[in-house]
């Protein structure tokens, strides 16, 4: 709807005296008026003449007086009926756009990233100023690479908290295995997709080790049935990655993802899932701070994993995680 300014509505009421039936009988008095006039005018001085003249001037009279009525009239009806209704649909505009930008925030997410073969820049900077702004950085996903790339790459320090897949068991990793075998199509190889996930893993695990002084905290949840989609908790926004959304046309590396806000429907229950597996006494914990020293995060690495790592290994995983954060950190444009 349109809004009605002065100038739409004296438009308006000039348009209504002259395509009516009072413009009508008004424009009417004015012809019989001037053609009275005009008759008399050429005509001898006599009874006619004189009766014409007063017939033209009352006529003129009549129509100037009913043309400023008219007008009056018209504005007070104008001001009594037609301005009140159109405040009042106004104030049903705006209270209505207030509720659907309310419904926003509250169910719909305030960004839709489509699914790419590779890092979407525009997508990973957004979320690196979220990082930016937080305190608490909760990542719910398979390895936690990409949360110990992040924090590397992160100006300001925060607590960090992450959920991963257990690497020991078999169930935990089907999901993933399963999607990236979509993925790869006919030459894909479940068995090799599966020890590529394990790997990924332990590097994750030595990436957020190498990470450490970057937070004031990390702890870390290792959990045997993780949910598919990847979650990545902010203070004002939370990330939704939908690896579970299969039907969506061809599979991408990198599926869609929704951002919410904080204060939505999706960020209170994300945030709120989040911290109850976190907390949860089923999971393995494992707790890095800056002062964790190698050999005791390598005893903690034999507890989680299930496999003792020496020197020799624990090179080896650091190599192939900075090589990984290079990778990523140029194709998403963040720097080094």
């Amino acid at each position: 709807m349109t809004p009605v300014s002065a100038d739409g509505v004296r438009a308006n009421l000039l348009r209504e005296l002259f395509w009516t039936r009072t413009g009508l009988l008004l424009l009417v008095l004015v012809v019989t008026s001037a053609t009275c006039m005009a008759v008399s005018s050429g005509m001898d001085p006599g009874p006619v003449r004189t009766f014409l003249g007063s017939l033209a001037t009352g006529t003129l009279i009549s129509a100037v007086v009913g043309f400023g009525q008219t007008l009056i009239t018209s504005s007070a009806a104008q001001r009594a009926l037609v301005t009140p209704v159109v405040e009042e649909s106004r104030k049903a505009l705006r209270d209505l756009a207030a509720e659907y930008r309310a419904l926003d925030r509250e169910f719909f997410p305030s960004h839709v990233f489509e699914p790419t073969t590779r890092p979407d820049p525009a997508f990973n900077q957004l979320m690196m100023q979220d990082l930016e702004r937080t305190r608490l950085y909760g990542f719910r996903g398979f390895a936690g690479r990409y949360a110990a790339c992040r924090v590397m790459l992160a100006q300001s320090e925060c607590e960090l908290r992450a959920v991963l897949a257990d690497p020991t068991d078999n169930d935990a990793i089907s999901g993933r295995a399963r999607y990236l075998l979509r993925h790869e199509g006919a030459d894909g190889d479940y068995d090799t997709i599966v020890a590529r996930l394990r790997e990924q893993i332990t590097v994750g695990l030595v990436g957020l080790y190498l990470a450490r002084s970057r937070c004031a905290r990390i702890d870390v949840t290792i959990v045997p049935d993780p949910p598919l989609d990847r979650l990545e908790l902010f203070d004002d926004s939370a990330w939704l990655a939908l690896y579970s959304n299969t039907n969506a046309g061809v599979v991408r590396l990198y599926p869609r993802t929704l951002r919410f806000t904080e204060g939505s429907f999706l960020y209170g229950m994300e945030r709120a899932e989040f911290l109850r597996i976190s907390n949860s006494k089923a999971g393995r914990h494992l707790v890095i701070t800056p002062s964790t020293g190698r050999e005791e995060f390598l005893d903690r690495f034999r507890l989680v994993t299930g496999t003792a790592l020496t020197d020799r290994g624990f090179a080896e995983l650091q190599e192939k995680f900075h090589a990984f954060r290079r990778e990523f950190s140029a194709s998403a444009q963040l720097g080094s």
